[in-house]
């Protein structure tokens, strides 16, 4: 059971990441001062950056919970059969665990790193980070080698799959349940690209 302290926390952070949002979605990131964003919130730039170390690191968090969750899943999730399937589950597992307010933050944050060079790049940063983390955490639960080939495409071609559909996950009736969807349709495309002939 959370304390009243931790739900505080976790209320203001809300509050940060939806006004930071709204507010670089409104006027763009680099218009929107830090300044600005914490009076909007009523809150210290030390507050602040007890949660967040950077403007990026707030526009970014509903990529970065996403990915902080599926992490911290697949560390309890039983390890048995193929590991594509494993990883598949559990990302579907994740998704359905995504509170619905996730969605709206989760397109505004995509649009925004889109359209903003930094944000890009830094979101750029934390896939490679968050990938490696995977590939670490499989390998020390597996025994198979971080640095061999197999373990590294299977968390590829899983990473391919979240991609293409969140790439066609419509703004239209496109919540969480579409997202799964889509995602099933990614991985269950995978051995036809991985066979494609072309002449």
């Amino acid at each position: 059971m959370t304390t009243l302290r931790e739900r505080k926390k976790q209320r203001t952070r809300r509050q940060l990441v939806d006004t930071a949002i709204e507010l670089f979605t409104a006027h763009g990131f680099d218009a929107v001062t830090l300044d600005r964003l914490v009076g909007e919130v009523e809150v210290s730039q030390r507050t602040f950056f007890r949660m967040f170390a950077s403007k990026e690191d707030v526009a970014l968090d509903p990529e970065r919970h996403f990915w902080r969750s599926f992490a911290a899943a697949l560390r309890e999730a039983p390890l048995d059969g193929p590991l594509l399937g494993v990883l598949e589950g559990v990302l579907l597992a994740n998704i359905a665990a995504m509170p619905p307010e996730w969605t709206v933050q989760f397109r505004a944050s995509r649009r925004l790193a889109e359209a903003t060079p930094a944000l890009n790049a830094k979101s750029l940063r934390f896939c490679a980070d968050a990938t490696a983390e995977v590939v670490t955490g499989l390998a020390g639960r597996t025994g198979a080698d971080p640095g061999g080939l197999p373990l590294r495409l299977a968390v590829d071609l899983m990473l391919a799959a979240w991609n293409a559909a969140v790439h066609d996950w419509p703004d239209e009736d496109g919540g969480l349940p579409r997202l799964a969807q889509d995602v099933r349709a990614a991985f269950a495309a995978l051995p036809a690209a991985l066979t494609l002939t072309v002449t």
